[in-house]
């Protein structure tokens, strides 16, 4: 099978003056660019889930060698996402209530932060402030999918986590190469140009669905409206405008409910219709957050 070539934005539009936004384009149009490989945990499972025999015994079996990860994905099923009649008590449990491609789409999510690292204490920072950002949106994202009809929440919060994912080996470059990223101005808008296409070049390396696409691409595309159903991709739309309430900037945004993806998902919606619902769920979104750390 060939090799896609690398998703690359136009040449003429790098501005010359921005050395690390130039570093970073060629490394990228050469196929140089490091991308993060898959946690090895979520490869494991997720190669596992493929086989004709996975069970939730077999899968809870390699889950259980990270027993962080396993207290986490019992506390997931047994928080209000998830929640049945019975309290769940083993990893075997979990991933029953769970199902195989919903416990992959999770696994693979709670791995994600391993990703998120660097050596020098200003990229550090950076790398923080994405996975904050990037776990809230995740946090949201879930919980409206929860409140939607059609929507899995795991997917939806493995949808949240990875919108940003783009920035991940913009900043990685940037810790590599620290001098070129000392001008903020430089870094933000290397950043701005280049994550999307970054972005798109991961999630295909990783096999996430088709879809995931759209999520990368249009996670801030307020007006975006394909005619179609609404879909993960609107999804985390309205997920980052509600986590940008209160940051600067936030009042030169659209309001959440001229959106055309608010129109779509608001009918869907199991309370009055409206996205009010997040306000009431504050502590299912904390909640969430917190398991993904």
């Amino acid at each position: 099978m060939p090799v896609a070539e690398p998703i690359t934005p136009a040449s003429d539009t790098i501005p010359t003056e921005n050395r690390l936004l130039e570093a970073c384009r060629r490394h990228l149009e050469n196929n140089e660019l490091v991308l993060p490989t898959i946690p090895e945990v979520a490869f494991k499972i997720r190669r596992a889930i493929n086989d004709e025999k996975a069970n939730s015994t077999r899968i809870a079996r390699i889950v259980q060698l990270d027993p962080s990860l396993t207290a986490r994905l019992i506390k997931i099923s047994n928080s209000a996402l998830y929640r049945g009649r019975k309290t769940i008590e083993s990893c075997p449990e979990a991933i029953t209530r769970l199902g195989l491609k919903a416990a992959q789409d999770l696994i693979t999510a709670l791995s994600l932060k391993t990703v998120f690292t660097a050596r020098s204490p200003f990229i550090r920072h950076k790398m923080i402030e994405l996975w904050t950002h990037s776990s809230f949106v995740a946090s949201i994202s879930a919980v409206l999918a929860h409140q939607a009809k059609g929507f899995d929440p795991d997917r939806a919060m493995l949808a949240g986590l990875i919108h940003d994912i783009g920035k991940v080996p913009i900043l990685t470059f940037a810790d590599q190469h620290i001098e070129l990223a000392l001008n903020a101005d430089h870094l933000n808008e290397t950043i701005d140009r280049l994550h999307e296409p970054v972005g798109l070049n991961i999630i295909r390396q990783w096999n996430f669905p088709a879809d995931f696409d759209d999520v990368v691409i249009h996670s801030e595309n307020w007006q975006r409206d394909t005619g179609a159903p609404a879909d993960y991709a609107d999804i985390v739309m309205l997920a980052q405008l509600h986590s940008l309430i209160g940051k600067v900037g936030f009042k030169t945004l659209p309001k959440i409910d001229t959106l055309p993806a608010y129109r779509k998902i608001a009918r869907s919606l199991d309370a009055d219709g409206s996205i009010t619902i997040l306000d009431i769920a504050k502590d299912e979104i904390e909640m969430v957050q917190q398991m993904l750390g």
